[in-house]
């Protein structure tokens, strides 16, 4: 039995298959899931688990080399943008792009992490970068 860090086994199974360049989206509670994309449905009431913790117990670990979010966020829901910004790692590039388009490009993931969050817009994807 493991005594810390990620204890849900699909995630941390999802976790250790990730390779370079591969994506890893961590979302709110509404964003669709393509057909074909692993789902690890977190969520299990409004706002349960928190994105910010799901996000930031991710990023710890695993490496990422860039983080995709929409542009809305920015606009819509400021604040969590602020905080994301804040969780993501400081040496990465962000890249925003259309909401409609992060979603199309979340049928190339590996994987979706649903969250609980009912906050509009903070999904991101992130590319996973290599650890040596």
């Amino acid at each position: 039995m493991l005594k810390g860090g990620i204890l849900n086994a699909q995630l941390a199974h999802v976790l250790a298959d990730l390779g370079h360049k591969d994506t890893l989206v961590v979302s709110d509670a509404g964003l669709p899931v393509p057909d074909g994309v692993e789902k690890v449905d977190l969520a299990w009431k409004p706002n349960e688990p928190k994105y910010l913790d799901v996000l930031k117990e991710i990023l710890s670990s695993i490496v990422v080399e860039k983080a995709i979010l929409a542009k809305e966020l920015k606009t819509v829901s400021p604040d969590m943008h602020q905080k994301i910004l804040e969780v993501l790692p400081k040496d990465i590039p962000i890249e925003y792009v259309d909401h409609v388009d992060l979603k199309e490009k979340t049928k190339s993931s590996r994987a979706i992490v649903r969250t609980g969050e009912f906050t509009p817009y903070p999904s991101v994807i992130l590319v996973c970068a290599c650890a040596y």
